[in-house]
């Protein structure tokens, strides 16, 4: 009478699934950078918000004067006098007029240090704080500055804070795609190592289900395998990401100038943030790879 039951995989541990022996080391490389990537946009969509809500407060509490040169007139003498018909005005709490080397070190990024022309006219700023609280008095401004005969312009930059919400939005829409895009991703690579991983113990399995094993209780054996996997691999990935929002927010280059880049601010939300991922990454992996499972057993006896 031939034995039913398929002799035991050589170098069988005593575990009910044996020890991949170094087969997982790719999957948990791929799933740590997947949850790295996926924190890298999250924690930027962040700080696309937390630096657009900044932006927006300044654009909505400040108007700009800008001074025409004109000959025969002092542009300093005719900033200095913008800036005191300013403070006439209700809403306006502070002005400053700002000088020619002021409007030089706003040109220096783009046109470097020391090559303006010392004869070159420059329009001259004058900053004027606002009250956001009140109407801004921008064109009460414009119209007090026509009558003083000043050769001056009123820009309003509360008409920007639309477009900088938007952009935030965009942002934030784009770092949700992203990590769902990477989600799923995720999920796909997990059921397709499950599904390998299941039928390279195909023998196992088998043994199991002689023994009385059902179809859940063997999921439930890759879920819990699976589960671990994906919260040391999400565990790594999440303080990579920490680790690169920090660098980027203590560094003076393109962190400080591109408000998409991922930002550490510092506060609980963007800490719980990482301690999820982890958790996150293991559920995905466990639910992910019990589903892949519980599809191949189905009908296998």
């Amino acid at each position: 009478m031939n034995n039913p039951v398929p002799p035991p995989p050589p170098g069988g541990s005593g575990a009910l699934l044996p020890p991949d022996g170094g087969r997982d080391r790719p999957l948990f490389v791929v799933a740590a950078i997947l949850v790295f990537l996926a924190c890298i946009a999250a924690l930027g969509a962040r700080g696309a918000w937390l630096q657009a809500q900044r932006w927006t407060s300044d654009l909505e509490s400040s108007i700009t004067i800008q001074i025409r040169p004109v000959d025969e007139r002092d542009a300093q003498a005719d900033a200095e006098e913008a800036a005191r018909i300013a403070m006439t005005l209700p809403g306006v709490v502070d002005a400053i007029a700002h000088d020619r080397a002021h409007a030089e070190a706003l040109l220096a990024p783009w046109l470097g240090e020391g090559n303006l022309p010392a004869d070159l006219p420059l329009p001259l700023l004058v900053e004027v704080e606002i009250d956001p609280q009140l109407p801004a008095p921008g064109e009460a401004l414009q119209t007090a500055l026509d009558a003083a005969g000043l050769a001056a312009s009123v820009d309003d930059n509360g008409r920007w804070a639309g477009a900088v919400r938007r952009a935030a939005r965009t942002a934030q829409t784009l770092g949700l795609a992203m990590m769902l895009l990477l989600a799923g991703a995720a999920a796909a690579v997990v059921a397709f190592a499950a599904r390998a991983s299941l039928a390279a113990r195909i023998n196992v399995i088998d043994a199991l289900h002689i023994c009385g094993a059902e179809d859940r209780f063997v999921a439930g054996l890759f879920e819990r395998r699976f589960f671990m996997l994906g919260l040391k691999a999400g565990a790594a990935g999440a303080v990579c990401a920490g680790l690169v929002a920090v660098a980027a927010s203590l560094g003076q280059g393109p962190a400080d100038m591109a408000f998409f880049l991922p930002h550490w601010a510092m506060d609980p939300f963007e800490l719980a943030l990482l301690l999820l991922a982890p958790l996150l990454a293991g559920l995905t992996s466990a639910i992910s790879a019990r589903l892949a499972v519980a599809s191949d057993l189905r009908g296998r006896w």
